[in-house]
């Protein structure tokens, strides 16, 4: 059983991640524009899911990256845990860079490198994370997954503009 002043802090680290989350994704929200003139004319792959899908995917997302946090949070220790929760920052500076390097800086290309670094810090995540908590591993798999997702669709939206 874990005592009170742990319990007090994995709540605290609950609703940092939370907030920091929610940050990232109102300031990405500020950076998306699909109406713009540039956006819409860019030439995309058919495969493109509507617009209507980001939302909730993102959401949800979000959702799993705070869970996944917290609980890395609570069970890597010793040297690993600064490199973890570290990851997990630079993880949603990257993601946030993502959309204003795409949709303020008109930059598919950039966005398709920034985006590999992204995949990149989720993939060390999911291996960092794993022996300390399968469920936060877990957790970051759909993001991975969608990531991975994203990555193919900027690049074929950067070769095709």
């Amino acid at each position: 059983m874990q005592s009170a002043s742990r319990q007090a802090s994995v709540a605290g680290a609950a609703a940092g991640w939370a907030a920091a989350v929610t940050a990232v994704a109102v300031v990405g929200g500020l950076a998306t524009d699909t109406s713009s003139e540039w956006y819409r004319d860019l030439e995309k792959p058919s495969w493109q899911p509507p617009g209507s899908v980001f939302g909730p995917v993102w959401t949800v997302l979000y959702v799993l990256i705070a869970v996944a946090a917290t609980l890395s949070f609570r069970d890597v220790g010793g040297p690993r845990r600064r490199l973890v929760l570290g990851l997990y920052a630079a993880n949603l500076a990257l993601n946030v860079a993502w959309t204003w390097i795409f949709f303020q800086g008109h930059a598919p290309t950039a966005a398709g490198i920034e985006i590999v670094f992204l995949l990149a810090t989720i993939v060390a995540l999911i291996w960092l994370v794993r022996p300390h908590n399968r469920a936060a591993a877990l957790a970051l798999a759909p993001y991975g997954a969608w990531v991975a997702f994203a990555t193919a669709l900027t690049w074929a939206i950067a070769a095709r503009n």
